[in-house]
């Protein structure tokens, strides 16, 4: 459990780091706040309908008895923010970038489905923080990143899927968890296709039949056939699937643009789910991998961070100090 304190610890860095050092004042609720979200399982209440376009935080709180998310969707499903995890009677913090459009605010109780749904407008103007030279040329090093991670994930899931073809048991169990490491350092970027994402890293939870519903297709539905029944005689089909939906996501990731804010966010968010969901080993449930993931995901983080380094440095030092120790500590946990 010590990686899990660690890992909760640099999150909690990371927040001051990110949200603090690279951002403006977020814009505020009517009460002179952020916007307040309260979930239930079965409703989603917005204090606030529209905002000022710019940075603007949501404060959501689950007074239900589900885990819950909290998303904002733009034109499309595209995903401009979400925090996850949101345990029963917690608060999290959502800090979005949100120019002047329409879009929809979403809890997703139990964490599945489309989600109770609302329109929420951005009126206005303001200042693009991508303007800022320094944040835009973390985002351009972050990018670099991505791109690298993304041609690996390509190889490495080709390797995968033509092992389980091949009916390749054993070499398919040992390639897994090297595929997914690329995924999981580029989780903030692939999550933003919400169209793709569940087809790529669903869980049997997200299905009426469970790891036999038609439907369940990607990584755990491979892991399920490997590990459980020890048969991919008929996964096939499933495997050019996933590898169809990866070159999707890969394609799409590349032409995607970031936000300094989502380059925060992200980096936080990557520590926030090791701490509060893949502690619990519920991703990796067949093949109990998820130290893999775990070290994936710091090192996606530690990656955002690097980016934002000479921002950082510049804005606190002694805080870039702490994430250096922290990360550090974390990463020796997992060698441990």
């Amino acid at each position: 459990m010590r990686h899990h304190r660690i890992a909760a610890a640099v999150a909690a860095a990371l927040a001051a780091a990110g949200l603090a050092a690279c951002t403006e004042k977020p814009e505020e609720g009517a009460d002179g706040g952020p916007i307040a979200v309260t979930a239930t399982d079965d409703s989603c209440q917005v204090a606030a309908t529209e905002a000022e376009a710019g940075t603007v935080t949501f404060a959501v709180s689950n007074d239900g008895t589900k885990v819950t998310e909290f998303y904002v969707y733009a034109e499309g499903n595209r995903v401009m923010g979400e925090v996850e995890n949101i345990t029963p009677g917690l608060t999290r913090e959502l800090i979005v970038e949100l120019p002047a459009d329409e879009y929809e605010t979403a809890c997703k109780p139990g964490m599945t489905g489309d989600g109770i749904r609302g329109a929420f407008t951005v009126t206005g103007e303001a200042a693009d923080l991508s303007d800022d030279e320094a944040l835009q040329a973390a985002v351009d090093s972050y990018k670099t990143y991505i791109a690298n991670q993304s041609e690996a994930l390509l190889d490495k899931t080709g390797e995968f899927t033509e092992a389980v073809k091949s009916g390749d048991v054993e070499g398919a169990k040992a390639l897994y968890p090297v595929a997914r490491t690329y995924r999981e350092r580029n989780e903030p970027v692939a999550e933003i296709f919400c169209d793709l994402d569940p087809k790529v890293d669903a869980r049997e939870d997200d299905f009426p039949a469970g790891p036999t519903d038609p439907a369940f297709t990607g990584f755990h539905r491979l892991e399920y056939d490997l590990w459980i029944t020890g048969d991919v005689s008929a996964s096939a089909p499933v495997a050019d699937q996933l590898m169809t939906d990866v070159q999707e996501v890969v394609e799409r990731a590349a032409s995607e643009e970031l936000s300094p804010l989502q380059l925060a966010n992200g980096a936080k968010e990557l520590l926030d789910e090791i701490a509060t969901g893949k502690i619990t080993g519920e991703e990796d449930r067949y093949s109990h991998t998820d130290l893999w993931d775990f070290a994936a995901n710091l090192e996606g983080s530690e990656a955002a961070v690097a980016s934002m380094r000479p921002v950082l440095e510049a804005r606190d030092p002694d805080l870039v100090a702490e994430l250096d120790e922290q990360f550090a500590a974390a990463l020796a946990a997992l060698d441990a």
